[in-house]
């Protein structure tokens, strides 16, 4: 299909000019140096395979320094290193065959590294995403009618998003959660005490990441069809100044990112589009490489809305068009698949369709992954959709998750959550602006996240967390934020 529309920007063309000379004179990126100016790369670090990996992923793992190994070297250099991430970074397994790194030449072998090992880091067994990257207070997003009240000031983001990040200190959220998505705002941003936002998440043993989408036109693409969230199809922008915005964000202490495009059902009308999936997939395909260039691994999220009163089988092709689609668009603009994580959709009906049971939706959900994602991307993080206003959100999402891994406990990937008001919404409501409530919202947060971790296991028990169930519920449109 030509892509009249698809802008290829000389962002995102510079590492692809330069993968040929890279794979014969091992010149690295950034004149002569890596991701934050040390010395030039060396050519490609031989890597072993593991024949004992007990997922049978059998994928190539590095012998490299460790990530605190390569923040440290980074910090003597002169650029600007957060704090160590300790042990939720994995060191490189010693295994047996040696193999050559032969893929993605345009990335150094130490650069491959280093993306492979915060990947790893992240996709860690039985952790998950804390979605924290809302561009207002995300009381206002959880859909619920009592969090709506909570003024939305940056003092009172602030207040929240602290207390979040210290629930409790260590083991606390560390022991569940791998990595936390944050907003552009949050990821410059201090609390009351003067403890940057980012110290506070690394402090507490988890991986800062950054939302780098601007969102969507809701004029959307000309010519394509009104879909179940009431504006044509569309794709996201940000593009432009993508490369600039990762550089400030990797030195600010991120190490991750995120880029959501979204899609919609609509089978009358032929929804998803040919054209809306073609320009979501390779605009997210874009993003993924100028990250992994800066030393961020992207998180892909070709979200399809379950807006609308479709049944499973309609998701569940619509699913399986876009991520073969995206994953052939990854190969072709060279994106290094280990140093990368998924964050799809599960496979459900839509909000007013016929319900499906936790098990259909694992069943249709592990179907369409296991034929279309490769084994080499390491994890897969699950977002947990809208819901209907006669269903818990949060319990539904942990439910969801926890029937995948009961059901198919021996996938090749880490299959796990990433979650904003699924992990949130009792936490919110038991905090409503009120510091003195911090103790008890911290102990909502942790006990959600510690489900969510069960869950991971397929080890859940139905109804054992407890939530403010479906009283107060308020729809929340499935759209940009």
């Amino acid at each position: 299909m030509l892509l009249p529309a698809l802008a290829l920007s000389s962002a995102f063309l510079a590492p692809h000019a330069a993968s040929r000379a890279l794979s014969t004179s091992k010149v690295a990126m950034n004149g002569g140096k890596g991701f934050g100016g040390g010395e030039a790369t060396r050519d490609p670090a031989p890597t072993v395979i593991d024949p004992n990996d007990p997922k049978g992923k059998q994928q190539a793992i590095h012998k490299a320094e460790s990530f605190a190994e390569y923040l440290a070297k980074r910090s003597a250099g002169g650029g600007a290193a957060p704090a160590a991430v300790g042990s939720v970074v994995p060191a490189p397994n010693a295994g047996t065959a040696l193999v050559s790194d032969f893929t993605c030449t345009w990335l150094s072998a130490s650069e491959k590294a280093a993306l492979k090992a915060t990947a790893d880091a992240l996709s860690a067994p039985n952790k998950g995403f804390l979605a924290s990257d809302e561009s207002a207070g995300p009381w206002l997003r959880a859909g619920h009618v009592d969090a709506a009240k909570v003024e939305d000031t940056a003092e009172n983001r602030g207040a929240y998003r602290s207390m979040l990040y210290q629930a409790p200190d260590a083991p606390g959220l560390s022991e569940h959660i791998s990595g936390v998505i944050l907003h552009w705002e949050t990821l410059f941003q201090s609390d009351a005490a003067g403890n940057k936002m980012v110290d506070l998440i690394t402090r507490n043993g988890m991986i800062p990441g950054i939302k780098l989408d601007k969102g969507y036109d809701t004029a959307g693409i000309p010519g394509t069809a009104v879909g179940p969230l009431g504006h044509p199809e569309t794709w996201d922008k940000g593009i432009d100044d993508l490369d600039a915005r990762c550089k400030q964000a990797y030195a600010q202490g991120a190490r991750f990112a995120k880029w959501r495009n979204v899609l919609q059902i609509d089978p009358v009308q032929g929804l998803p589009s040919d054209l809306a999936i073609t320009l979501c997939v390779h605009n997210l395909a874009q993003y993924a490489v100028i990250c992994q260039r800066s030393g961020l691994v992207p998180i892909v999220e070709p979200e399809i809305v379950p807006n609308g009163d479709h049944d499973i089988s309609a998701c569940a092709v619509a699913t399986e068009r876009v991520l073969v689609a995206q994953f052939e668009a990854l190969k072709a603009h060279g994106c290094y698949l280990e140093g990368a994580v998924l964050k799809p959709n599960m496979v459900k009906n839509g909000l007013t369709g016929p319900k499906a049971t936790p098990e259909e939706i694992a069943a249709a959900t592990v179907t369409v992954l296991k034929r279309t994602v490769p084994v080499a991307m390491p994890g897969i993080f699950f977002l947990s959709g809208e819901t209907a206003l006669d269903e818990d959100n949060e319990e539904e999402a942990t439910n969801n998750l926890n029937a995948i891994n009961r059901l198919y406990p021996d996938l090749p990937w880490s299959v796990s959550f990433s979650y904003g008001k699924a992990s949130q919404k009792t936490t919110i409501v038991t905090w409503m602006g009120d510091t003195a409530n911090d103790p008890a919202a911290q102990q909502a947060i942790l006990a959600r996240s510690k489900a969510n971790g069960d869950a991971c296991q397929g080890k859940y028990v139905k109804g054992s967390c407890a939530s403010v169930g479906v009283d107060g519920n308020i729809l929340q449109a499935a759209g940009a934020y």
